[in-house]
């Protein structure tokens, strides 16, 4: 009789710190996982916690009640196996009693609890502890040194936590030599453009072939802080195959019957001493035993649901950015959001992208014309407002403006008017955004790009000032591609198509500050600033690298100048969506006094 084993994948939208909530959702989960059928039910990683916690870790009280929420989880597992992601103190080995000065545990491990039957049966401690770009792992947890494989249901499984699978030389290769037959890898992998494919071919799909074995991947949904979890998971066969895949940017319960009498032999492992010294490094294997193969019952057959496909970068881009936006005003506790608009291009699409997220009826333009003001930016914002659905006020800053101006005049007497005087309309802008937003509640969202954050060009208390950077990661020259994408694709969001008006789009960047003023008379054209401030923010790429690559000397001087010049500025700006692979912020840390310069 072949051996089918149903597996289940819970990819939720938990959130961090919100333990009764997690725990509920979880619960709910397992109990429509067994009315399913299914043998095992795997949760994400730190699903107890929410993720990532950061220094909720250092609170011993917040580590002790997500043990006992896990503990809630676990006593509902009645007949059915699962595997979550928590904190699991680690006991000192040799404890010194209470009183005498010192930690009664010698630190904590990013866990996985085996529980079945209501009985933890056993916990998985996350092996390889990533600590680049966003993470911060080593800070917080300490490290396993076990890579069991546990016998549920009769099948032998391993179980991996997110960092453990990107490694062919890692725990999994341990746990496929000690006979396992499938691997649970459960995840909190944020999203950026095109990381879902790399994963497919490069990790999960590889893992498959490369130890012979089906490979089950699952990942976090939704918006935390900066970060967005896109989902996506998938379970891959020996051969590469994925057999079930998951949806992006929304929740799901995967299942899937894996055929575990298909796994092949246990291939040939490379020979030597060298390869068996790597794989005892990584950790010592184990077997548990947690339940046996059940006996033939009739499980209800699983609906005939397709695998989801994979999104083009622009798609994929545009949800993130709804769902991180619709995700961080929500989990704060904000229903409506504000957006200034001027009548271009990054505020329309910010506006866009909260209507979509939040629905239209959540959503306030304001435009704020002064003496600069074109006629054409005050009508274009009022039909983006209109086609969008969103509330729209008028409130001209020119009383403001003639106040700051005459309040000046006499300090200022004899200097050249330059950009402070400039500045003071987008003061004034942001101080009227941030006056009704402490009036109502409602949260400010900020339209400035990647490429204006980078050249530093944005006014500080100004432009700046909000509570979330929708287009914080975004290039302008992906704001364009966005835009474009969704003037056709409204109906997926519910909202109407071509809500940005086309001359909004055609018309040149400007901050109307002067009369006359382009974009381009402080920066580059677009398309030839944002590569090269991709090669040096996101691939750290030298001077003489980018010249090297094509890039007119002048523009990398100036792109080099400015980034370095201006990152006091970013550090003052709010979280925004995180959707390239080094976003200013968690992924890009510089000190703000540095004297390093490039020759």
């Amino acid at each position: 009789m072949a051996r089918t084993f149903r597996l289940a994948l819970a990819q939720l939208n938990l959130t961090v710190g919100d333990l009764p909530g997690n725990t509920v959702r979880m619960v709910e989960y397992l109990h429509r996982a067994r009315e399913e059928g299914a043998d095992l039910v795997a949760f994400p990683e730190l699903a107890i916690t929410g993720y990532p916690p950061e220094d909720l870790l250092f609170k011993k009280s917040f580590v002790d009640a997500n043990v006992a929420a896990m503990e809630q989880v676990v006593a509902e597992s009645r007949g059915i196996a699962v595997v979550l992601g928590y904190v699991r103190p680690r006991p000192h080995p040799n404890p010194l009693p209470k009183g005498e000065g010192t930690e009664e545990r010698e630190g904590i491990a990013n866990a996985a609890a085996i529980g079945y039957d209501g009985r933890l049966m056993d916990t998985y401690d996350k092996i390889i502890l990533p600590n680049y770009g966003v993470f911060d792992e080593e800070r917080y947890f300490t490290k396993g040194r076990v890579c069991p494989v546990y016998e549920i249901g009769g099948v032998r499984v391993g179980v991996n936590v997110c960092e453990d699978i990107w490694y062919e030389v890692g725990p999994s290769a341990v746990q496929r030599q000690a006979g396992a037959e499938l691997i649970v890898s459960i995840n909190g992998s944020p999203f950026h453009a095109g990381k879902s494919s790399y994963r497919r071919d490069s990790i999960v799909g590889s893992r498959a072939v490369g130890h012979g074995l089906f490979v089950a991947y699952l990942n976090i949904v939704g918006g935390q802080d900066e970060l967005v979890f896109d989902g996506n998971s998938m379970i891959c066969d020996p051969w590469g195959k994925v057999v079930a895949r998951g949806p992006a940017f929304r929740e799901a319960m995967i299942l899937a019957d894996i055929d575990v009498d298909a796994v092949p032999p246990l291939p040939a492992s490379p020979s030597g001493d060298a390869y068996e010294e790597s794989l005892a490094a990584v950790g010592a294997p184990k077997s548990v035993y947690v339940s046996g193969r059940r006996p033939d019952v009739e499980r209800p057959p699983l609906p005939l649901t397709p695998n989801c496909g994979e999104m083009d970068e622009i798609e994929e881009t545009y949800r993130a950015l709804v769902l991180g936006t619709r995700d961080y005003l929500h989990k704060t506790g904000f229903s409506r959001a504000i957006v200034g608009l001027s009548g271009g291009i990054d505020s329309a699409l910010t506006a866009v992208v909260a209507a979509d997220a939040l629905g239209p009826e959540n959503v306030l333009g304001i435009t704020m014309p002064s003496r600069y003001s074109s006629g054409g930016s005050i009508d274009d914002s009022a039909e983006l407002a209109r086609k969008l659905g969103i509330d729209f006020w008028e409130i001209p800053i020119e009383p403001a403006h003639t106040a700051f101006t005459a309040m000046l005049e006499e300090r200022f007497a004899g200097t050249t008017p330059n950009v402070a005087e400039e500045n003071v309309q987008a003061r004034i802008r942001g101080n009227v955004l941030m006056t009704v937003s402490n009036k109502f509640g409602w949260i400010v969202l900020t339209t400035g790009n990647k490429s204006e954050m980078a050249m530093g060009y944005a006014t500080l208390y100004g432009d700046m000032a909000g509570g979330f950077a929708v287009l914080k990661d975004v290039h302008k020259m992906t704001v364009y591609a966005l835009s474009r994408w969704r003037n056709s694709h409204g109906g997926l969001f519910g909202n109407p198509d071509n809500v940005i008006p086309q001359v909004i789009i055609d018309k040149p960047p400007s901050a109307e500050l002067r009369e006359g003023q382009l974009d381009e008379d402080s920066l580059p054209p677009y398309d030839i600033l944002d590569p090269v401030i991709q090669a040096y923010v996101e691939d750290d790429r030298s001077y003489s690298e980018m010249v090297d690559m094509g890039f007119d000397p002048a523009v990398v001087r100036q792109v080099i100048t400015a980034v370095d010049r201006n990152e006091y500025k970013r550090r003052q700006a709010p979280p925004g969506v995180k959707i390239t692979p080094r976003a200013f912020g968690r992924d890009r840390r510089l000190p703000i006094v540095n004297r390093y310069r490039q020759a």
